[in-house]
């Protein structure tokens, strides 16, 4: 094992309620949240909260899609059911540390509304989008602004602060999130420009996972429970397993078979 003490804290700790410190870990695809997560609960042994993967959701709510094929009812659909997980995971009267948080399905409609809701499609596909979505973009726009509402109000009272991560690691493309660059930096951009917004506490921490870990439990003052070298190599294990059991289960390689020709020309005309 290597060297797993942590410096104190060169400035106070946040106040951190009697019931315990509810934690929320900012980021968009791509950005570590939950190997970050699951490493800083096994070290510190605050328990983490999180909502079932897109993936995880979609075996049962639409079976054979991926995220690019999804209409914009289902992507509400996909939001709602997300935002009842975390609503049900952080009901509890104990601390928790959350993978995501309540504003994060929201901002990633939102981005959504604004680039298109199949961002890494090609142009004439987010084109046909855009021009079959017209006759209802006024609905949605006026929905994701009342879902956003609720989602601050709640991520305000719920939260005592942010962590966020920033884009830092190449985006995994294989078809259950946005390939879109663009799409991922202006979701970052998003969250940043909504924890302002709240005016919840917020840091940015970046670097390695150790680095991070070991930065949030300065910032907060948290003890540890878990030599990190050893929370580092289980989280990983952990999530490295839970992702190869999503990916063994036939409803997930179903969606990632290829579609037919009319099937495909289907999915790009709805909106």
């Amino acid at each position: 094992m290597g060297n797993t003490s942590i410096p104190a804290p060169s400035t106070p700790a946040p106040d951190v309620p009697q019931r315990g410190l509810h934690l929320a870990i900012s980021g968009t695809y791509s950005s570590g949240k939950s190997t970050t997560t699951e490493t800083l609960s096994m070290a510190t042994g605050i328990p983490r909260t999180h909502a079932l993967t897109s993936r995880e959701i979609l075996l049962d709510l639409v079976p054979g899609k991926q995220v690019q094929e999804l209409s914009a009812m289902e992507l509400t659909m996909l939001g709602l059911r997300r935002l009842e997980e975390r609503i049900h995971n952080e009901s509890g009267n104990g601390p928790f540390i959350s993978d995501g948080s309540v504003i994060h399905e929201w901002i990633y409609g939102e981005a959504r509304m604004r680039v298109g809701i199949n961002p890494g499609a090609n142009l004439l596909v987010r084109t046909a989008k855009n021009v079959a979505g017209l006759p209802v973009k006024r609905f949605y726009r006026q929905y994701m602004d009342a879902y956003g509402a609720v989602a601050k109000a709640r991520a305000k009272r719920i939260y005592d602060a942010y962590v966020h991560l920033p884009v830092e690691f190449e985006m995994k493309a294989d078809g259950h999130r946005p390939v879109s660059e663009p799409f991922r930096r202006m979701s970052d951009e998003l969250l940043i420009e909504t924890l302002k917004e709240l005016e919840i506490p917020y840091h940015v921490v970046g670097g390695s996972v150790r680095e991070r870990v070991e930065r949030i439990v300065e910032i907060f003052g948290l003890p540890l429970v878990m030599p990190l070298d050893e929370a580092i190599e289980r989280a990983g294990a952990s999530v490295r397993e839970a992702t190869r059991v999503l990916e063994q289960d036939a409803r997930f390689h179903q969606a990632q078979r290829v579609k037919s020709l009319r099937r495909r020309i289907s999915y790009a005309m709805r909106f």
